[in-house]
């Protein structure tokens, strides 16, 4: 089981400091808002994309799946009163050389697309370009 052990602290009326190992982050926590931090709703979609990104890094040389890019956008709605995150809308672009029936496998949509739907990839017509997840939903 692994433990996880993280330190925030406010620094001022204008922003936090979040602390975890050696990695230091200043995070937007001034109501007004700033732009050059990100705020608590865009670091909850920095975490699920790199949980997607690490995902993918984790299971990619297991099934010796070749890709030039992995792209996560995610995109999400919250509503004011009460505040809260009512969707999470997001798309997975995968650039690689590899064969449709690869890029079907059942291993690689798992783990691109565990967080959303099974509506699958689109592939673009092209070989070697970009091919995308269907965007999903969570």
């Amino acid at each position: 089981m692994l433990a996880y052990h993280l330190h925030a602290q406010r620094l001022d009326a204008h922003g936090s400091l979040i602390t975890a190992k050696d990695a230091r982050l200043v995070a937007d926590t001034d109501p007004a808002g700033r732009r050059d931090a990100l705020n608590p709703a865009e670091l909850l979609l920095a975490a699920l994309a790199a949980c997607i990104l690490k995902g993918a890094e984790r299971v990619l040389p297991v099934l010796d799946f070749r890709l030039r890019a992995l792209d996560v956008r995610l995109h999400a709605v919250r509503q004011d009163s009460p505040p809260k995150l009512t969707a999470i809308d997001y798309v997975i672009t995968v650039d690689t050389d590899e064969p449709d029936h690869r890029l079907e496998h059942p291993q690689v949509r798992h783990h691109l697309e565990y967080v959303g739907d099974e509506r699958g990839f689109d592939r673009q017509a092209h070989p070697g370009r970009p091919a995308a997840l269907s965007p999903g939903r969570t």
